[in-house]
């Protein structure tokens, strides 16, 4: 099963791309689609659909997984943010992917086994979990996190939101 998890962001869109296989999680890829906090939200937003729909496309994932919107203190980066998620749910759907999404609490208690890690433990154990040759990019680990999160749940019911709409979008 291949997954790929986005951790939506309005300047910085981390994704990663793992393959499950039985026990195994390998690393495909990681990234970050970066946009300008100078340019209009729409071209933003636009070119991080852009992108998520090309990896999409590329790499041919099962199924995706989002990072949940966590609580801001500005409203105007927690709406910036809301709408870049909605951007990548919005990428997998149009797919016809399975979408599931789960809250960074879970993400990192799944990973690292604290739901209250530090980044940088993330980042540390991404990379142990994937056997990368460096700590990836911090969005881009955030990213590789929520995938290897999916991979560890997926399979239990009730515990994570997925989103499905069957006959629409393009599907390999």
């Amino acid at each position: 099963m291949r997954i790929l998890g986005i951790d939506p962001g309005s300047r910085a869109t981390g994704y990663g791309l793992i393959e499950q296989r039985g026990n195994r999680l390998i690393h495909l890829d990681n990234g970050a689609i970066m946009t300008r906090s100078a340019d209009a939200l729409a071209p933003r937003l636009h070119k991080i659909y852009r992108e998520l729909s090309r990896l999409i496309e590329e790499f041919q994932p099962d199924q995706v997984a989002v990072e949940q919107v966590f609580m801001a203190k500005n409203p105007a980066s927690a709406l910036k943010l809301g709408h870049a998620r909605g951007v990548a749910l919005l990428a997998g759907i149009n797919a016809d992917l399975p979408v599931a999404e789960y809250s960074a609490l879970q993400v990192k208690s799944a990973v690292v086994g604290y739901g209250k890690a530090a980044k940088l433990q993330v980042q540390q154990m991404t990379r142990t979990l994937l056997n990368l040759p460096e700590i990836a990019q911090e969005d881009a680990a955030d990213a590789l996190a929520v995938a290897i999160c999916h991979a560890h749940s997926h399979h239990l019911s009730g515990r994570l939101d997925q989103t499905r709409q069957p006959g629409h979008g393009k599907r390999r």
